[in-house]
């Protein structure tokens, strides 16, 4: 529940950290706790303070200051944590913004990362080398390494040989005393019996204790499986010095006995043959029976789905067809993979695979395939059924989805009897799927918590589960860590000797018990049904939202201001706050919220390419926009539109205008209108800004006999803001002289001047203005291409994708839209002469091109022109929105800081993107001329045509 106050926080320790830190790194602001109140989980806590550390030393003064004042600490990163780990009603210490370095060692075979970099991040810079990072967990594009550490994640094909217990070399500790743990220095050993006599000694006589025969038999069985409950304590039995004990001891700990400041891990390399076949058999039991033979075969991945996930694949409209019909309402599937190094072992592997299949019962004749059209379905049905199920839960319902493992031989047994429960609860939507080979699954149910009915029948299903997981000798948490949600149960699960082992671990490295009170060891044998996250309907997009975080590294804002997620939790927590009857905390989150969830939100829909629901928090935004706008903001831009070429014309000139003036002295007007009329309604001008561009043409060119025609559509933001290189042709020159030297004849409509994709009312919430608009884009495209017979091209992505969503909403489908980059890509480069080529060129993709799929015909146009053509590790949407980049300058600077201080570590000779606003974006934080790819591509076939 979200407090009004903070008054269990002790001022004294947020005095004392201001003071050590600095007054920004430390903030009670309401909203910013609201908006670091919950993971994925199904638990909300609200911290009375959250640090954003900045370096190592912030993180172990947070530490210090937590135990003085006898105050819970957690630390935070990617927050995707599904068991509660993550949360803390006392300090929560931020290691996401300021943790994010990779360092690659011994040519990828090894990597040292910090806790706030992502596991996509770093597989990104190791794939160039052929390698990866041994965990896989599902949500690679969104959680860090800290996480992944503490948690011990595995994944689809890691297993239990290649998760972070069995790839760690070394890690950097910092303990709850100030002590400092590097272990990968030779010294360590010493170091850390110098510094921590008595916490030697503790982990050497718990190392004896565990190494006792039944303790170790019991050991060994727990940590056979794929096991995140309780601590690791396998590490006493694998390990024989302290600091190889107690780094081991680290994995898994979720944060409860120190922090992990960094980790080198060794590799994977990369198979980049890979074949895969679905196997529907007619029952669970027989799908469980075939795992042996499947696993002695070399197989990489079981991914197993029950009846109720197949039949929910059946009615995929997309995908359904590679799931057989049902043979009878208790079929099951498991879709394998082989992955190898090379051609010859993938048709050895499948080979023995067939092997396998010839002796099995099955439903179906599966071939093994590494065509990606074949796969891409499969995987598509087994990668969708988490969105299948959540994202269609009526509103004000949560989903939980669980994972546990028990060992091969009970699986079946073990999914059956949970298939009974689920009904014996009333869970009918439940489905189980997970990593067979390994006893993993997972299932998914659906609750509503709002009630005390919901509450009461999740802890007897609890109960009841626990008691059916235990008696199979198998593990309640697998991949998840134990959390909040599994802490009362570890000791039913180990005994009270292994636990007495386990508290003795916290209690000697953190004996004041301040880090993340409630994970892994707690007396409390009801916290799981505590702290219950509420989820009050609110509007469409919040509804569906599961909070799982997905989209928050691929934010603009996520490290100026707030991310998707956070901006959908402060939805309902004022939701919450009007149900609980707390109008000065309502007041004060509107309020609030006005910059840090409205104004600094790029619109830009990067969230929605993550999130496994499709959500697109640009479109909370936009209507939160739309309900603020004054009516005579409405009805002004109404008339902008209507008179929209006049309006373009002017603004060019005022483009030209201001360029020899330094931008300090326009922003003294701009910014006492800015005061007077909003942040948010007067831009603010830069000096990298171009003088405007030339009006766009009306007319045709034809094109040879039997080449196709199109119909052209200048984006009038090239008419506003004219070229990095004064000098340059214009866009539509580019695009014209592209086209009709390749034979296509091209038109540009009458009535160009007067139409725009509809972008800047539709991002500001302008809806009366954007209606109008579509209205006549609608019209004017009919005439142009024969109602759909012709082809519409644009020139700038973000126009082309706005096109293309004018004809959506007014449910126009017999016109074709395509941006000109894609179109001169397929149809244009490949009868091209080859160019001579620059030697390299740095490419910006953009938000709209990774958003409509035309980022690889960017790039294949770059290549067109450059040898080398490198897009940044930390790429990313860079935050200029149209006008968002003048609105709010900061967000741009923010958005582009990562992507411009690696492009500026070399130098390129050219700087290439598809949109106007982005090269201006990019031009500002780069300070390199930043051009549209198909100008140059243009430039340089004029230059070096045949005579």
């Amino acid at each position: 529940m979200l407090r009004s106050d903070h008054s269990s926080m002790p001022g004294a320790l947020v005095a004392e950290l201001r003071q050590s830190l600095g007054q920004p790194a430390v903030t009670q602001d309401t909203l910013d706790l609201a908006a670091a109140s919950v993971d994925a989980s199904h638990y909300l806590l609200t911290p009375g303070a959250l640090v954003r550390a900045r370096s190592v030393s912030d993180v172990a003064a947070a530490m210090a200051a937590a135990k003085r004042h006898k105050v819970s600490l957690n630390f935070r990163s990617g927050g995707t944590s599904l068991s509660g780990q993550g949360l803390t009603s006392g300090l929560m210490v931020d290691t996401r913004r300021a943790f994010r370095g990779i360092q690659v060692l011994d040519a990828g075979k090894r990597v040292r990362v910090q806790p706030g970099a992502t596991v996509q991040a770093v597989n990104t810079v190791l794939g160039r080398l052929g390698r990866k990072l041994g965990p896989d967990p599902a949500s690679s594009v969104a959680c860090t390494l800290g996480g992944v550490i503490a948690d011990n994640s595995s994944g689809m094909s890691c297993g239990t040989v290649a998760n972070t217990y069995k790839t760690l070399e070394s890690m950097v500790i910092v303990l709850t005393s100030g002590t400092v743990v590097d272990t990968g220095d030779p010294d360590c050993e010493d170091t850390l019996a110098a510094a921590e006599p008595q916490l030697v000694e503790t982990l050497l006589a718990l190392r004896d204790q565990c190494r006792r025969e039944d303790l170790a038999t019991e050991i060994r069985h727990q940590f056979s499986m794929k096991n995140t409950m309780g601590y690791g304590i396998n590490s006493f039995l694998d390990h024989d010095t302290p600091a190889q004990i107690l780094q081991h001891l680290m994995i898994g700990s979720e944060g409860t006995l120190g922090f992990i400041a960094s980790a080198v891990l060794r590799t994977l390399p990369i198979m980049p043959q890979i074949s895969t076949a679905l196997l529907h058999f007619p029952t669970l039991d027989d799908a469980a029976r075939a795992l042996p033979d499947l696993v002695a075969s070399g197989v990489s991945v079981t991914e197993l789905m029950d009846s109720a996930s197949l039949e929910l694949g059946r009615n995929d409209p997309r995908d359904g067809h590679v799931i057989p019909p049902s043979p009878g309402g208790h079929d099951a599937a498991l879709l394998v993979e082989y992955h190898c190094p090379d051609a010859d072992s993938r048709r050895e592997a499948e080979e023995r695979g067939n092997a396998v299949i010839s002796g099995l019962e099955l439903v179906n004749k599966p071939v093994f395939t590494d065509d990606p059209a074949v796969r891409g379905p499969i995987w598509n049905i087994r990668n969708g059924l988490y969105a299948k199920v959540a994202g269609t839960r009526p509103s004000g319902q949560t989903a939980l989805l669980e994972d546990i493992a028990v060992p091969v031989e009970s699986l079946a047994g073990v999914c059956g009897d949970l298939q009974g429960l689920f009904g014996e609860h009333g869970y009918p939507e439940s489905i189980i799927f997970g990593h067979a080979k390994d006893g993993n699954i997972h299932f998914l149910v659906l609750e509503d918590f709002r009630s005390s009915k919901g509450l009461d029948r999740y802890e007897t299903f609890t109960s009841d589960m626990a008691e059916l997981v235990l008696g199979s000798h198998g593990t309640l948490k697998a991949e998840h860590g134990t959390g909040r949600i599994m802490a009362p149960f570890v000791e039913r699960q180990y005994g009270p000797e292994l636990y007495g082992v386990m508290k003795k671990v916290k209690e000697t490295l953190d004996p004041a018990g301040t880090l993340n009170q409630g994970t892994i060891i707690t007396d409390d044998e009801k916290l799981h049904l505590k702290d219950i996250k509420l989820t009050p309907t609110v509007q469409e997009e919040v509804d569906r939202c599961v909070e799982c975080g997905y989209c928050e590294p691929v934010c603009p804002s996520r490290d100026l201001t707030l991310t998707p997620r956070q901006r959908i939790v402060v939805q309902r927590a004022i939701a919450q706050a009007q149900a609980d009857g707390d109008e000065k905390l309502v007041a004060e989150l509107r309020e609030k919220e006005e910059y840090k969830v409205i104004q600094t939100c790029a619109v830009d829909g990067m969230c929605e390419t993550n999130c496994p629901l499709q959500i697109n928090t640009g479109d909370l935004v936009r209507r939160l926009r739309a309900e603020e706008n004054p009516e005579v903001w409405q009805l002004g831009w109404d008339v902008v539109g209507k008179a929209w070429s006049p309006f373009v014309t002017v603004a060019s000139g005022a483009m030209s205008a201001i360029r020899p003036i330094p931008a300090k002295a326009t922003n003294v007007v701009t910014g006492a209108a800015r005061a007077v009329l909003g942040k948010d309604r007067i831009p603010m001008v830069s000096d990298e800004l171009p003088a405007g561009g030339k009006r766009r043409v009306p007319g045709h060119r034809g094109g040879q006999a039997g080449r196709p025609e199109v119909v052209y559509m200048p984006a009038c933001v090239n008419t506003m803001f004219g070229s990095a290189v004064p000098q340059e042709e214009t866009m539509q020159f580019a695009v014209i002289e592209l086209l009709t030297a390749a034979g296509v004849g091209v038109t540009v409509p009458e009535g160009i001047n007067t139409i725009c994709c509809g972008t800047p009312w539709k991002s500001k919430g302008m809806t009366k203005g954007y209606a109008n608009m579509r209205k006549r884009v609608v019209d004017i495209m009919r005439r142009a291409t024969r109602d759909g017979e012709l082809v519409v091209l644009s020139d700038a992505v973000s126009c082309s994708e706005g096109f293309v969503h004018e004809l959506e909403y007014e449910g126009v489908t017999n016109i074709r839209v395509v941006d000109a980059v894609q179109y001169i890509a397929d149809e244009l480069l490949p009868a091209m002469p080859p160019l001579p080529k620059v030697h390299s060129a740095a490419l910006h993709p953009t938000c709209s091109s990774t958003r409509m799929g035309w980022n690889d015909a960017i790039r294949r146009c770059a290549e067109a022109i450059a040898e080398e053509v490198v897009i940044a590790d930390a790429w990313g949407c860079c935050g200029f929105a149209g006008d968002r980049g003048m609105l709010h300058p900061e967000l741009t600077a923010s958005a582009t800081s990562r992507e411009a201080a690696e492009l500026q570590r070399r130098h390129f000779d050219l700087y290439l993107s598809a949109n106007r606003t982005c090269e201006i974006g990019m031009q500002r934080a780069t300070g390199k001329p930043w051009r549209h790819v198909l100008n140059v591509l243009a430039e340089r076939m004029v230059e070096f045509a045949p005579a």
